[in-house]
């Protein structure tokens, strides 16, 4: 739709008519003139073209003054209503993409897949739910590093998170747990956002980085960072070997205690998932601690469109004085 921004200048349309009303005529100028003995057999011709020619001229100054009012009203045009976010929360997931997290101990729609693959799937449904917060994407093995910076366009992160593979970061299968909360700490506390949360996600320990997980931690809950950590892998898995199957323990190296302490510290929780569907409850879970704003604020768009009318203005004002300049 078309909306006037200053639709009342539109009050001053009929001002030339009142200065004309209101101003005295402008004396005429004496010039000398010559006497023609037959002038009344062509007077009425003449007094007629001038008549017309008044007219015209009338008509297009008029015209361009109505447009010239009209641009001045700053007319625009609305677009689409666009969902804004109202939360003001600052959101940043955090994920190991290091060489263990290839273990295949998960399934999806029963066939095996593994950690990461069950990440995204997960996290990424997650994700699209998260209207009205800004979301980051941290991914980390022996480095940490952004994939994604703080942002509304929640497509674009769920898109660079299935682009993610292992060893991504590094082909070292290091895992730096502590560097990635120091990044997500460095990137959040630069914004203003009433809250900030990072999801962590991992299935190791830390062996790598340049800051341990539990000072890291301290920095997070100094600067209102609060995480929310999740230990990823089963608990049991059965493998093949040449003494026959083998029941083992793929989340061996997963620190807990670490994690729960990384939750405790900034006020957040500590989850365990062992399978898909675990990991599927944890996300649930982690909406109704992290609430989704129900209210919704519109942004509209607007294209200006006062230069289309300003400019046929100037154009109709222009024909006027060059016919004016042509006549003396």
């Amino acid at each position: 739709m078309i909306h006037f921004q200053w639709l009342w200048i539109g009050l001053i349309l009929p001002l030339p008519v009142l200065l004309r009303a209101l101003l005295p005529e402008a004396m005429p100028q004496t010039q000398a003139a010559l006497k023609v003995p037959f002038l009344e057999d062509f007077d009425a011709d003449i007094s007629a073209e001038h008549a017309s020619t008044v007219r015209w001229k009338l008509i297009i100054a008029s015209l361009a003054w109505a447009l010239l009012v009209l641009a001045a009203t700053r007319p625009q045009w609305l677009g689409d209503p666009i969902p804004q976010a109202l939360s003001g929360r600052d959101l940043m997931l955090a994920v190991d993409v290091s060489g263990s997290m290839q273990e295949k101990d998960f399934t999806i729609e029963g066939k095996a897949v593994d950690r990461l693959t069950a990440t995204k799937q997960v996290a990424g449904e997650f994700i699209m739910r998260r209207q009205g917060d800004r979301v980051g994407l941290i991914l980390f093995g022996t480095t940490a590093y952004i994939q994604t910076p703080l942002t509304f366009d929640r497509d674009t992160v769920v898109s660079l998170l299935n682009e993610s593979f292992i060893g991504i970061t590094d082909d070292d299968p290091a895992t730096s747990i502590g560097d990635a909360i120091g990044l997500a700490v460095k990137r959040l506390k630069q914004n203003p956002a009433a809250n900030r949360v990072l999801i962590l996600l991992t299935d190791g320990a830390n062996t790598a980085g340049e800051i341990t997980p539990l000072k890291a931690a301290e920095l997070a809950a100094e600067h209102g960072l609060r995480i929310y950590s999740i230990g990823m892998g089963a608990e049991t898995m059965v493998v093949r070997s040449i003494f026959g199957n083998q029941r083992i323990n793929p989340s061996r190296d997963l620190d807990e205690k670490t994690l729960r302490a990384i939750a405790k510290q900034t006020g957040g929780r500590y989850f365990r998932a062992t399978d898909t569907q675990e990991l599927e409850q944890i996300y649930a879970v982690l909406d109704q601690l992290e609430p989704i704003e129900s209210d919704q604020r519109f942004f509209r768009p607007r294209a200006e469109l006062y230069t289309w009318p300003l400019a046929l203005s100037l154009l109709l004002f222009s024909l006027v004085i060059i016919n004016r300049l042509r006549q003396t």
